[in-house]
């Protein structure tokens, strides 16, 4: 059963990286090719599909402590990190959604924060994809040590949490509230809202 388990998710991750390397060649093949560019713009189309596909189907995965391991094993937790810098809503979407869920397993948060990976889940933050910000948010959360807390709750971070939590989202201003309360401390809150009186440098709000 274990063994099925992983060779579907060894199958899943091959089918990514194959569609991921279809999509190059496309692109490729689209430049000395003008007058071909209906059908080859659609064949792009199809494999950014097909990407989008696999990687939803790993970031489901990602919810099963069943597969926790597997997905380690197969560095599913590094593709996810990886796909936080395209330029694909979706992709980023799915991608800090299966890190999202790999974070309710200690092993897995550490194996985030020893990738250095909180750096581009707070990038996340900028997204205009209110799904991205709010699973963003929920990782930081989850991601929260105190080793980590420096990181997760700096000042950039506070001031962009305070913005969210008057958002015209409920979820999203809901979200930010418990992140502020929980999270930071009143020190920390109280400097964040002093700076943003003073500048305009903050991340913006997501659209609804």
């Amino acid at each position: 059963m274990e063994l099925g388990r992983l060779e579907y998710l060894q199958a899943l991750v091959t089918e990514f990286q194959a569609t991921e390397s279809a999509g190059t060649a496309a692109a490729a093949a689209a430049a000395p090719q003008p007058r071909a560019e209906p059908p080859l713009a659609q064949r792009r189309f199809s494999v950014a599909e097909a990407r989008e596909q696999v990687l939803a189907n790993l970031a489901n995965f990602a919810y099963d402590p069943r597969n926790y391991g597997h997905l380690r094993q197969l560095q599913v937790p590094d593709l996810f990190l990886d796909m936080l810098s395209e330029s694909s809503d979706t992709l980023v979407e799915f991608a800090i959604g299966g890190l999202c869920n790999l974070c309710l397993d200690k092993t897995n948060k550490d194996y985030i924060l020893e990738a250095n990976g909180v750096e581009p889940i707070i990038s996340c933050l900028s997204s205009t994809n209110e799904e991205t910000v709010m699973s963003a948010v929920t990782t930081l959360m989850y991601l929260t040590t105190p080793q980590s807390r420096q990181q997760t709750t700096a000042l950039p971070v506070v001031e962009c949490m305070l913005r969210f939590s008057l958002s015209a989202s409920r979820r999203l201003s809901n979200l930010a509230t418990v992140f502020l309360q929980d999270y930071c401390t009143p020190l920390q809150v109280e400097e964040a809202r002093s700076l943003s009186k003073h500048t305009a440098v903050g991340i913006p709000l997501p659209k609804d």
